[in-house]
């Protein structure tokens, strides 16, 4: 007996403008954990929700989180603007892409990100006069709320997405810190992708006891397992950070790419590539969620019709385009999680992919990225396949970055660390050596 269909997110509860909203950036039929966590979520209810990354967590927190704040009356208009939704991610990267799904699904609702790693002062200068939801990493959090930037008096909803990356990457002072400057009454929706004991008690810690609990990994890797399509040829390419866009320029040139779609992960980096490729001769445009409609279709208009030779693109604006004998696909900065992989490639087998002009797909792996490596090996184990590392002459990177490190903050030039980072990064190295086979008494606490 077929299975029966998975529900559309206008019938697990969204308003009409939201569901359109979201169907227009592709999200519409639910997945899993969308289904299950959705009409809780919109009730009110605590929700501890375990599926996989790429797995449509993001809708699964912030669709109700928006509907919530919609639903308040004459909230866009009220001044100063009252904070209802704040949402902690583990790194600036993950944080900039909730905030642009927010501004896409909900432009008239003010979010303001806050991260580590750049001046505090643009940040609090964004918080005068309010706002609806602010998306921050735990660390610069704590540093607005010193500052008294930010006040939570207001707060119905707390989100912590993907909190085993939280605690693994030493927020679990933070977190003690901010559970004391929490209202008494507000909703917290916590996701991650496992469940170690450290998230089991931070879920203890933070959850009304009535909290829906739900666990979809099993089924959602099911889902995920031999996506990957046949017809496209993969590379891997081992190269430095700042060496992208020279090895991309190389690549077009050298292996006659006629057009090429370019991921990249935030509105930032996709106007920064564009611009520099262009700089240099090349026909290449951005395209991300906060270019208007009309900019939005003549850019798409111009790939199409071939004035473009390069669109450079965030996950978000790319959703849903369509794009018939696409050549090429390059990660130019690593995909989220393996569903990303396939969508983005996929753009290349299925639209691109003939006798005569087979699809390819080039993931950039930067060797002085601490977890590159690591992240690209857990897309190809969870697509079942392995692709060979390539090094292209004159432009092998001198250095190559452990595999398995991290550093979710990024150091910045000319920055010195500060005494938050150099904690965490003291805490980090205490939880490897903890995990370590050597016989050690196991770190109880930073």
């Amino acid at each position: 007996m077929a299975s029966a269909p998975a529900p559309t997110l206008a019938e697990l509860g969204l308003g009409p403008s939201l569901a359109a909203a979201a169907a227009a950036i592709g999200w519409q039929q639910a997945t899993p954990i969308q289904a299950q966590a959705l009409p809780a979520a919109l009730q009110g209810r605590d929700v501890l929700g375990l599926a996989p990354t790429g797995s449509g967590k993001t809708a699964a927190f912030l669709l109700p989180l928006l509907q919530r704040l919609l639903d308040e009356p004459d909230l866009p208009a009220r001044r100063p603007r009252p904070l209802r939704g704040l949402i902690l991610a583990p790194t600036r990267e993950l944080a900039a892409q909730i905030a642009e799904d927010l501004h896409v699904l909900a432009p008239q609702l003010r979010c303001v990100v806050a991260v580590g790693g750049v001046s505090i002062n643009p940040q609090m200068m964004a918080l005068r006069g309010g706002a609806h939801v602010v998306v921050a990493t735990p660390g610069r959090l704590l540093d607005l709320l010193d500052h008294r930037a930010l006040q939570l008096r207001d707060l119905h909803c707390l989100v912590l997405d993907e909190a085993d990356r939280l605690l693994d990457l030493g927020f679990a002072e933070e977190m003690a810190h901010l559970r004391q400057a929490l209202p008494a009454q507000h909703q917290t929706l916590l996701f991650s992708a496992t469940l170690p004991e450290a998230v089991a008690d931070l879920a203890r810690q933070m959850l009304r006891p009535n909290a829906l609990h739900l666990d979809v990994r099993g089924e959602a890797e099911a889902a995920l397992a031999g996506t990957a399509a046949p017809s496209i040829t993969q590379r891997a390419i081992v190269v430095t950070t700042a060496q992208r866009t020279p090895l991309l320029r190389h690549l077009m040139a050298s292996e006659g790419w006629q057009r090429v779609l370019v991921f990249v992960a935030t509105q930032y980096a996709s106007e920064h590539v564009a611009d520099k490729l262009r700089r240099n001769g090349m026909a290449a445009e951005a395209l991300h969620g906060q270019l208007s409609q009309g900019k939005r279709a003549q850019v798409l208009a111009d790939f199409h019709q071939r004035r473009l030779t390069v669109l450079v693109a965030t996950d978000l604006a790319a959703r849903g385009i369509d794009i018939d004998r696409l050549q090429v696909v390059v990660n130019y900065d690593l995909p989220r999680s393996a569903t990303d992989h396939v969508h983005r490639i996929g753009r290349t087998g299925r639209l691109g992919a003939t006798a005569d002009l087979p699809g390819l797909a080039v993931s950039f792996i930067c060797a002085d990225a601490p977890g590159s490596e690591a992240h690209f090996r857990l897309i190809e184990k969870r697509q079942g396949l392995r692709v060979g590392r390539e090094q292209i002459p004159g432009f092998e990177p001198e250095t190559v970055a452990s595999p398995t490190a991290a550093d979710p903050h990024g150091g910045i030039k000319g920055r010195r660390k500060s005494k938050k980072d150099k904690l965490r990064e003291a805490a980090a190295a205490a939880a490897t050596e903890a995990a370590a086979p050597p016989t050690r008494a196991r770190r109880s606490g930073r």
